[in-house]
């Protein structure tokens, strides 16, 4: 396990040299950018075969004691094992492949602007990948939550990276608070368990939390719950999910690095990596796989009313991590994580794939101004056709088939009938999008003229991903024999074989059901956005069940009131009042003076009157 620190000493190294040389030239910085990570990528293919070598036992390897308050003293550890592996696998071999690709990208993207933006790129993408490796490296809390942070500062600077743009600008503000809302979550989480253990060193917690705390423990439900409230944020769930599809402000890369290999992921790793304190709180357990199932259809939905292409594969992401954390919500804890590595090779391959079409449509982004380039994009449309399968689960050749399925059978097989019911509406609803997104991009008439890429720098990755996202990526398991509880099993295979039919069944009809719809001259789809009830429906469904609108009014525009009278001086306002109204007054009787003697004649008249009829009455 010499090697083990590399794995994320060469992206920090990458990043600290980009960063500091800022005007390199635009080979040398995409060596050195994509260099880092393959080095990466070596370094953990490496330390696998050693740690399997070993017998695949758990290895923790201390680099130095790295704070000393009192009874606090976290180290700069290190942890192995077939969690740790699953994920730092993930993210530096699907992370070079997208590091790769945006050499390609960026260059066309960069075109008329300076080194120095494609070299800050670069700087960036490095440092975000070194967070991520830190964080699931971490054999402590602390260490865990530095990387958690420095994830969600990248995940600012790429969103935000076409800064000029306001919009931009606003996509990562937004995922920056939204994000740092779950970080205090998870912050008072960690301090609840340091309060009850005096350790934040994650294997000790999860020896000593049973022993502490009973099944059901209010301690132990509260301590969980606050876990989870950091898992929503950073994964893009119910009810921190509002971030997610504005994120794709960034540029194409990002959007892949983010939803397949890095940031929405920590949240499904740090709840399985705790999974002992998630036992304990059977409450919060399963409040993760109602979170799950919620969201996976809200996203479905949405997905369903956007025009964007990358907003639609950024809701289907949503949903995905919907899987997920369903699957964590009924223990299915293996098929979490498969369908997290899964979901990486054709989530990754989609996006890089829609910033190809992107790039060859003239950064066109809106679908409906796409269409017929099945014919120019070749590669892209089989990319398409195949991320596209996968992502919905069509049977037997896709490696999505055998993660998604997984799930849903297990949801079932634990007893969670109404999740499992949720989950098949989702498997149907992501058939419906994928299909509906395919059909309208590469089918029908062409509104653009489009060039085909060119490039081993783009076509590697794309076809490497197109590959793992066959049956053949299923044939990777994740080795999580003894790290997480096994799965609740069925009783019955032949029920498991009709559950497994019945879900292909889903997907099929859903293909169907877009082919009917979208290809063609779509009479049915325009005919039913004439009506108030689709005119609606499509808005409601397009601002993705109008959250945003929901949180301006509970918290913006309330937080803004309460700002401008924080703005107001009070004990000065009370002082102005006396000269507030005298100038009232003399506003009031300057109303008098008119000039007209019979005015005043009158007055004083009325004045005399209103005396005399006091001094009678008094």
């Amino acid at each position: 396990m010499t090697l083990l620190p590399l794995v994320f000493v060469f992206p920090l190294l990458g990043a600290v040299l980009l960063a500091f040389i800022r005007q390199m030239p635009r080979p040398l910085a995409a060596t050195v950018g994509v260099g880092s990570i393959g080095l990466a990528a070596l370094s953990a293919l490496v330390v696998g075969l050693d740690f399997f070598s070993n017998g695949a036992q758990p290895v923790t390897v201390t680099l130095w004691q790295w704070i000393s308050v009192g009874d606090f003293t976290p180290r700069f550890s290190l942890y192995v094992d077939g969690l740790t592996l699953t994920m730092m696998s993930v993210i530096t071999g699907v992370g070079f492949l997208i590091h790769l690709f945006a050499s390609w990208y960026m260059t066309e993207d960069l075109k008329d602007t300076s080194g120095y933006l494609y070299t800050r790129f670069f700087a960036y993408m490095n440092l975000f990948v070194f967070s991520m490796l830190l964080l699931v490296l971490a054999d402590n809390l602390m260490l865990l939550y530095l990387g958690w942070e420095g994830v969600g500062l990248c995940s600012y600077l790429l969103i935000g990276y076409y800064y000029r743009g306001l919009d931009n600008a606003k996509a990562a503000f937004k995922a920056f608070i939204v994000t740092r809302v779950g970080d205090v979550f998870l912050a008072i989480g960690m301090f609840i368990l340091f309060a009850k253990f005096q350790t934040l060193d994650i294997q000790t917690l999860l020896q000593q939390a049973p022993k502490a705390w009973a099944q059901g423990d209010l301690m132990a439900e509260v301590a969980a719950l606050m876990l989870l409230g950091g898992a929503v944020g950073k994964s893009a769930q119910l009810p921190l999910q509002t971030w997610l599809a504005d994120a794709m402000a960034g540029p194409t890369p990002v959007s892949a690095l983010i939803h397949a290999a890095t940031m929405v992921t920590a949240g499904v790793y740090l709840i399985a990596r705790t999974h002992v304190i998630f036992e304990l709180a059977p409450m919060t357990l399963e409040l993760v796989g109602i979170i799950g199932a919620a969201t996976l259809l809200i996203a479905g939905f949405s997905a369903l009313a956007q025009t964007d292409i990358k907003r639609v594969l950024a809701y289907s992401t949503m949903s995905q991590i919907g899987y997920m954390f369903l699957a964590l919500g009924v223990q299915a804890w293996d098929a979490a994580i498969f369908h997290l590595m899964i979901h990486a090779f054709f989530k990754a391959l989609l996006f890089l794939t829609s910033g190809s079409v992107i790039i060859a449509c003239h950064h066109e982004q809106d679908m409906f101004k796409m269409g017929g380039l099945r014919k120019p994009l070749k590669l892209a449309y089989a990319c398409f056709w195949v991320g596209g399968a996968a992502l919905a689960a069509l049977p037997i050749v896709t490696a999505g088939f055998y993660s998604k399925d997984e799930i849903l059978w297990l949801s079932f097989a634990s007893g969670h009938e109404v999740l499992w019911f949720f989950g098949l509406i989702g498997a149907f609803l992501t058939s419906l999008y994928t299909f509906r997104m395919i059909f309208i991009t590469f089918h029908g008439e062409a509104n653009t003229e489009a060039h085909a890429p060119k490039g081993l720098a783009h076509h590697v990755p794309l076809v490497t991903l197109l590959v793992l996202s066959t049956f053949v990526g299923a044939l990777i398991h994740p080795p999580l024999e003894g790290v997480l509880p096994a799965s609740p099993e069925g009783d019955s295979e032949s029920l498991k074989l009709i559950f497994e039919v019945l879900s292909s069944v889903v997907a099929i009809v859903g293909l169907g059901i877009a082919a009917a719809l979208f290809l063609g001259r779509r009479r049915l789809v325009k005919a039913l956005v004439k009506t108030d009830l689709g005119r609606n429906g499509w808005r409601f469904f397009n601002s993705a069940f109008a959250f945003d609108w929901l949180y301006d009014w509970l918290i913006v525009k309330p937080f803004l009131a309460i700002a401008w009278l924080h703005r107001v001086d009070w004990i000065n306002a009370l002082v102005n009042i006396w000269p507030w109204l005298a100038k009232q007054a003399h506003r009031g009787l300057s109303v008098t003076q008119t000039g007209r003697i019979r005015w005043y004649a009158g007055s004083i008249t009325a004045g005399a009157t209103l005396m005399l009829v006091l001094l009678v009455l008094g």
